[in-house]
């Protein structure tokens, strides 16, 4: 397959079980699921690759992911990609601090498979 036709998901999250789960739930030929462990490992990976979506918890060690949201939303070359906070954060003002930190929506744990193969099918026929 042509690598340029690949539909490409970044996954930043701590957790390994959550990381695994959703690159079982949505990687399968046209879509490509990477993953990060960490704040630094994530803003390191989106910056070196092209991605049309990033999901990115928010309680990450290190670097959390709103000051990575902050940082990728900043960069000319991420500024656009659509991403979306993957948390179990779930007051008014956590939704909040992740739309002002940039993020294009939010997603709350525990999260439905068809919630997340939703959002990347609608992403990618907005694309094609």
């Amino acid at each position: 397959m042509d690598p340029r036709s690949q539909f490409r998901i970044l996954v930043v999250e701590d957790e390994p079980v959550i990381r695994e789960l959703v690159r079982s739930m949505l990687d399968d030929g046209p879509v490509v699921v990477e993953t990060a462990g960490s704040g630094a490992e994530g803003l390191r990976r989106a910056l070196e690759s092209r991605f049309d979506l990033i999901l990115l918890d928010v309680v990450l060690p290190g670097m959390d992911g709103l000051t990575v949201c902050r940082m990728l939303k900043a960069e000319p070359a991420t500024a656009a990609v659509p991403l979306y906070m993957l948390t179990a954060k779930t007051r008014r003002s956590d939704l909040e601090a992740a739309l002002a930190a940039g993020a294009n929506g939010y997603i709350h744990k525990p999260f439905r498979g068809a919630e997340l193969m939703e959002l990347v099918e609608r992403l990618r026929s907005a694309e094609g």
